[in-house]
């Protein structure tokens, strides 16, 4: 089977081994085994969140299906959530917003799976997930032991954590806790404007999602058959954060955001090769930061929604600049050579390295 069928943005070859472990322990073990035969490992959620190469995967792909919700009642209207990695998670926000739970309402529609939320620290309209995660069950690639990371251990940041930076393993559950209640706040102008209200106040958690659901379709974020612009990896760029003086000698009508977090400062990347590709170097680390709108600046580059290059069938979506779209039949060679050429862009017309979102596999961009 081509992981351009288990893969959202619909590119990908074959892979060598394709399994599919039925339950829990089951996951575990048949990851464990390839692990230890030395075999590389692709574990697969969702497929909404990463670009598989046309060459597909030369080893063995696992595919994290298992399901279930356990709901464990704590004191204050506080809930505990434990939930298995392959359940879908909106299928969990709509779930919980049905049994008044508030604290992840914000994140409606965002596709993928459970276990795979927590590696990047999905977040939306205000809301991250790393406020409501609890704890997150984890076999380690080195050692193999099974054990539960805390939140510090997860040392959560901006669309990462350290599971995304570096530290290999397998996703068993996550354990969430919410609060009984049938209200949520809105804590994002952008939804605010949409509900017509002010930041900060609540309202009911199905109007807060549906209000979500309607943005995010509007954005073509929204996994939708019908909508062409669905056919994609989700916002392909992260918004980059800059040092507040690298912020103020851009254009003053770049939008931005301050931030508390210590953040990369950004750098000019030198050209190497006949390949023309860039080299990184260490980042320095400053300690506070802006957020910049990774759309506006590759609008305000000279690519316009709906870009593709010439011969091409990967684009900008026609919806929303973060995201690039297989429009039919594009290759994830046709993608990266986009992404690269927004990233080129960008770089040349700000000085900022925008850094991709979506897990890559044997894809350079």
């Amino acid at each position: 089977m081509n992981l351009s069928e288990l893969t959202t943005l619909r590119v990908g070859g074959p892979a060598r081994e394709l399994l599919s472990p039925a339950t829990q322990d089951e996951l575990v073990t048949v990851t464990r085994d390839a692990w230890a035969a030395g075999d590389e490992v692709l574990l697969l959620g969702g497929g909404s969140n990463m670009v598989v190469s046309d060459d597909g995967f030369d080893g063995t792909v696992i595919r994290v299906i298992t399901r279930g919700i356990e709901e464990m009642q704590l004191a204050d209207a506080r809930v505990r959530l434990r939930v298995q990695a392959g359940e879908s998670w909106d299928g969990l926000v709509a779930w919980t917003v049905s049994q008044g739970l508030a604290g992840i309402e914000a994140l409606s529609g965002i596709p993928g799976s459970c276990g795979a939320a927590p590696i990047q620290n999905i977040g939306a309209y205000g809301q991250e997930l790393s406020a409501s995660v609890f704890s997150v069950d984890f076999v380690d690639r080195i050692t193999g032991e099974r054990e539960s990371l805390s939140t510090d251990d997860m040392r959560f940041g901006y669309r990462t954590s350290a599971l995304k930076q570096g530290r290999a393993g397998l996703v068993v559950a996550i354990e969430l806790e919410l609060t009984r209640s049938t209200e949520g706040a809105v804590a994002y102008q952008q939804l605010a404007d949409a509900l017509s209200v002010s930041v900060g106040d609540r309202l009911p958690l199905a109007d807060i999602r549906a209000a979500v659901l309607h943005l995010r379709a509007s954005k073509g974020m929204l996994l939708d058959p019908a909508d062409p612009d669905s056919v994609s990896a989700g916002s392909f760029f992260t918004n980059p954060i800059v040092s507040e003086g690298f912020a103020r000698g851009l254009p003053g009508d770049v939008p931005r955001w301050h931030t508390e977090d210590a953040e990369q400062e950004p750098f000019i990347l030198p050209l190497t090769g006949f390949d023309g590709q860039l080299v990184p170097r260490p980042p320095t680390i400053s300690e506070q930061g802006t957020k910049l709108s990774a759309a506006w600046l590759i609008e305000q580059s000279g690519i316009p929604r709906g870009f593709r290059l010439p011969g091409s069938a990967a684009a900008v979506s026609s919806k929303h600049s973060l995201a690039i779209v297989n429009t039919g039949s594009a290759t994830a060679n046709e993608i990266g050579q986009l992404a690269r050429y927004i990233q080129t862009r960008v770089l040349t017309e700000f000085g900022v390295n925008l850094q991709p979102e979506p897990v890559l596999v044997g894809v350079e961009v």
